[in-house]
């Protein structure tokens, strides 16, 4: 497709790489934002740039954070004792939206899986681990996806537990995970975590 401008068509090739968007939606996105006032597009370009320039991950927990601390772990009515054990940010998101759950969470970044190379090591375990021990922890809720290698990395988890004297618990079944778990309805999400159940029975 040619097109008259190319400050225009890099506008949508830009556009274009963002997922689930096609040269289409992108044409109509670079259009919209021709047809708005300069502020909004420059509004939205701020944002974008904001967001790749200056965020951060919290040294605490790994998910998205403004300082060094995020919102959750810095709140001081947030429950110190028990954690969430989530895959990636798009879980912790997922769950924060039911307003079921008032602990804080830690974000490992995916789980064990061997066929795709992804071992322990490139997993934010070690810090999870340290901070049972320093924080004096008192539950783990996994909300870890139930395939064989989300059950790898809840057993590999709680072998490194073994001994502390910490709870080990896992989200109701029949809910979707990982990448799914968004997609979930908050109703649905919110009673699996109200109704968490032992992680030894859940096996």
């Amino acid at each position: 497709m040619s097109y008259s401008s190319k400050l225009l068509e890099d506008a949508i090739d830009a556009l274009s790489m963002l997922p689930s968007v096609g040269k289409k939606s992108a044409m109509r996105l670079a259009l919209f934002l021709l047809n708005e006032s300069p502020e909004k597009g420059n509004l939205i370009g701020k944002a974008i740039q904001d967001l790749v320039q200056k965020v951060q991950y919290c040294t605490c927990c790994h998910t998205i954070s403004d300082d060094v601390l995020c919102s959750i772990c810095s709140s001081e009515i947030r429950d110190d004792a028990t954690i969430c054990v989530v895959e990636s940010i798009r879980d912790l998101i997922a769950i924060e939206d039911t307003n079921q759950f008032k602990g804080k969470y830690h974000i490992l970044g995916g789980i064990i899986s061997p066929i795709e190379g992804v071992g322990p090591e490139d997993l934010n375990i070690a810090s999870l681990i340290s901070r049972v021990k320093s924080e004096g922890t008192k539950e783990l809720i996994m909300a870890i996806s139930p395939t064989i290698e989300g059950e790898t990395t809840m057993y590999y988890i709680s072998k490194l537990l073994d001994g502390y004297d910490v709870n080990l618990s896992s989200i109701a079944r029949g809910v979707a995970f990982g990448g799914e778990l968004e997609y979930t309805d908050e109703l649905t999400l919110g009673r699996s975590i109200q109704t968490r159940i032992p992680y030894s029975l859940s096996q």
